[in-house]
């Protein structure tokens, strides 16, 4: 039997709170994303997870500290979306360049020089596959768009998918089952 997946974003950093790109940039949490990380910690006591994997970012590996996790292994395949050029850019001001920059999303645009949502796709998958052989529930801290893409794959979606799945700072998700499928039992939950 397929585990549980528990997802969670990391806390608020300066640079999701103004919806700039965060992939490859390793940006500390805010004050604000520390709190709503340590707030996580009652929602996670009492379960016992087989696996619990973080995202190599220090902004993941502080919200699994926070949230009661110091020792998550450090998982390259939880990185953030590599967005190239557009590192620390926010949708607006790539939209902003026109032609066909215009109508720009990171789920249907070139990422000059970064990943395309297929190849974190192929991460995602890896992650996958490392939970169905944890043997038991699995919590993954890591990043929005990647969390996102990693619901999408379990779903045996698209990894654009994703794009339909908002996802907020320092909330939860959980993928479990219904019989022999995946399914969405929680979504952007606040603990």
């Amino acid at each position: 039997m397929k585990p549980d997946i528990w997802l969670v974003r990391h806390g608020e950093t300066a640079w999701s709170a103004s919806l700039r790109h965060t992939g490859r940039t390793d940006v500390d949490l805010t004050d604000a994303g520390r709190a709503a990380a340590a707030a996580l910690a009652p929602r996670f006591a009492g379960h016992d997870f087989a696996l619990v994997a973080s995202s190599p970012a220090s902004r993941s590996r502080e919200t699994a500290r926070l949230a009661g996790f110091p020792d998550a292994q450090v998982e390259d395949d939880l990185r953030g979306l590599d967005y190239g050029e557009f590192e620390g850019m926010t949708t607006e001001e790539i939209q902003a360049r026109g032609g066909k920059w215009r109508d720009w999303s990171v789920w249907t645009g070139d990422i000059p020089g970064g990943e395309t949502p297929a190849a974190a796709g192929k991460r995602a998958r890896r992650v996958l596959d490392r939970a169905d052989a944890a043997g038991g529930d699995v919590l993954l801290f890591g990043h929005g768009h990647q969390m996102r893409i990693v619901a999408a794959v379990a779903l045996d979606l698209d990894p654009t998918a994703g794009a339909r799945l908002l996802f907020e700072p320092a909330h939860v998700s959980i993928i479990g089952r219904e019989r022999e499928v995946r399914a969405l039992r929680r979504w952007n939950d606040r603990a």
